[in-house]
């Protein structure tokens, strides 16, 4: 899949103060033009010959068969921007079949629900139609944080593992749907692994299912799954789960789930002990062969969108341009502002390249 990813409201040569105060103007042309297609997309499906958007060019491709990774680089503190490799994984697609549903693709290819739908604008998500190229976005920016243990980012809703030898590698999480059942952020750790794991459902599940036992042993029944890793947070769990369109999404009492074989993979080679570091970074940058790229995930607000109307209301980040300067450095003359502001308010959840 090539092609660029074009922004719709031009290039700007240098991202100096005369590009700062264009600012505004462009935002509001970019945002017009969002809002009619958001308006587009909701009033019906695409047809089956519709193309789903290009990606970056640039950003590392595979098809759908692939699943190569990069080696990861140092902490990206000793390194300059022309040795950086921030990103892992590559872009793919997948041309579907008439049985197909987005869920069924996410499983297949260990992508989650909202970042799945996010990806595909317009595409229907339960009957996206045979034949139609969807975009799977399997390549990944790195959180900036400490690289060592787990990594679990909320919005963008993913689990990121960094072993002591090898590759990082990453999948997707289910996570607490709402305020009142919210996964904790800050650092813990792993006390302790469970495999056929018994699941004890708290009060506030009991009280929204009275029916419930006060003991689920393992089985099919069992919402824990195969198996389980315990934290030190309070009631909070990395598990495995007996529903897999759950992950991905906001439905859960503050857990962490995964697919089946995601789980079941990382509790054969993560120990007990290792750190698990909970952050929340919708927005993130990283380099890649010299280029700076940014990833944005949907808001809670808008994945809430994508659940109930399929599609999401454009809306830039507050202080976009400011955390764009401040990764770009002293390379900061080198920013396409306006695919800066259109990976802004698309929010697509892959990495775009956003450097001359």
């Amino acid at each position: 899949m090539n092609g660029n990813h074009r922004p719709l409201v031009g290039r700007a040569k240098r991202a100096t103060a005369t590009a700062a105060g264009l600012l505004p103007g462009l935002v509001a042309l970019a945002l017009l033009g969002m809002a009619a297609d958001a308006w587009a997309q909701s009033s019906g499906p695409r047809t089956a010959g519709a193309k789903a958007p290009a990606t970056q060019s640039s950003v590392p491709q595979a098809s759908a068969a692939q699943t190569a990774v990069p080696p990861p680089t140092p902490a990206p503190a000793a390194l300059s921007w022309q040795e950086r490799s921030d990103i892992i994984g590559e872009m793919s697609t997948y041309v579907t079949k008439y049985e197909d549903t987005l869920p069924d693709i996410g499983v297949r290819f260990n992508i989650g629900f909202i970042e799945l739908v996010a990806a595909n604008p317009g595409v229907d998500p339960w009957v996206p139609g045979a034949g139609r190229e969807i975009i799977l976005p399997t390549a990944y920016i790195l959180p900036d944080a400490p690289r060592r243990g787990i990594i679990v980012n909320l919005t963008e809703m993913r689990v990121y593992y960094f072993p002591k030898v090898g590759a990082p590698e990453t999948h997707p999480i289910g996570i607490g749907r709402d305020d009142e059942a919210v996964t904790p952020l800050g650092i813990t750790q792993i006390t302790r692994k469970a495999a056929d794991p018994t699941w004890y459902p708290p009060a506030s599940v009991r009280a929204e299912k009275p029916e419930l036992p006060g003991v689920v042993p393992p089985g099919p029944d069992n919402p824990l799954g195969k198996y389980a890793f315990y934290l030190g947070f309070p009631l909070v769990r990395m598990h495995g789960t007996n529903k897999p369109y759950g992950v991905g999404r906001r439905v859960s009492h503050g857990c962490i789930r995964m697919y089946p074989d995601s789980i079941e993979h990382l509790y054969q080679v993560v120990p007990v002990g290792t750190q698990v570091n909970v952050i929340d970074q919708p927005i993130k940058f990283g380099w890649w062969q010299g280029d700076l790229y940014i990833e944005v995930s949907p808001s809670k607000h808008q994945a809430d969108e994508l659940e109930t109307q399929k599609v999401l209301i454009p809306d830039l980040p507050e202080g976009l341009l400011d955390l764009a300067t401040k990764a770009l450095g002293d390379q900061a003359d080198r920013l396409d502002l306006g695919t800066l502001l259109q990976a802004g308010i698309e929010r697509r959840g892959y990495p775009i390249r956003i450097t001359y």
